[in-house]
């Protein structure tokens, strides 16, 4: 079944935050009520697409898989329909270990598994973006949770998730693990060791 859409964007090969910013700037250049299909390749797009239309306002209408290929379909809203916004509270890359010891509070990495095995924050835990609504219950609400990603953006559509589902005690921890100056565990050196 082929889907009509007005402009194809091709986001093969790239990795979050990539297709978010390709995509947003393909739609400033739509028409309101143009379909946007966003050609990628990023396991991760599943979620982050679909979060970052929500959050500003646009229509995603849904994604097809295609062996490797995911097609993902997003409508333009009015202008007057769109309202980007960021998660409110936020914590520095170097605040975050000292507060998360000082509350007993988590770190919740939101970053794909592949990311997380090849640095990791020691004690932080890992629930990819498209996987946790689904594991909601592995979280307590009235712990402190520190959301952590590579640049901020998919942890902060991941902090506002957390709070509309009733966390209270959420963070957005900007600018995120590619700014991140402190030792990581690495799970394929540990391996490695081991082996």
């Amino acid at each position: 079944m082929s889907i009509k859409a007005d402009v194809k964007l091709d986001a093969k090969g790239l990795a979050c935050p990539m297709p978010i910013i390709k995509t947003k700037k393909a739609m400033t250049d739509l028409e309101d009520g143009q379909i946007l299909e966003v050609q990628a390749t990023d396991k991760g797009s599943k979620a982050d697409l679909k979060a970052w239309a929500d959050s500003v306002g646009h229509h995603y209408l849904g994604n097809i898989e295609e062996n490797e290929l995911l097609l993902h379909y997003i409508r333009k809203c009015g202008d007057e329909e769109m309202d980007e916004k960021t998660f409110e509270y936020t914590i520095c890359n170097n605040e975050v270990l000292e507060r998360a010891a000082l509350n007993n509070g988590l770190i919740l990495d939101v970053r794909e598994e592949a990311e997380y095995a090849f640095g990791f924050i020691e004690g932080s835990k890992s629930i990819p973006m498209g996987e946790l609504e689904k594991r909601l219950e592995e979280l307590d609400k009235n712990q402190e949770i520190y959301v952590i990603c590579r640049t901020g953006k998919r942890s902060d559509l991941a902090a506002r998730k957390l709070t509309e589902k009733g966390f209270a005690k959420v963070f957005n921890v900007v600018p995120g693990m590619s700014s991140w100056n402190s030792e990581l565990s690495n799970n394929y050196k540990k391996q490695m060791e081991e082996f």
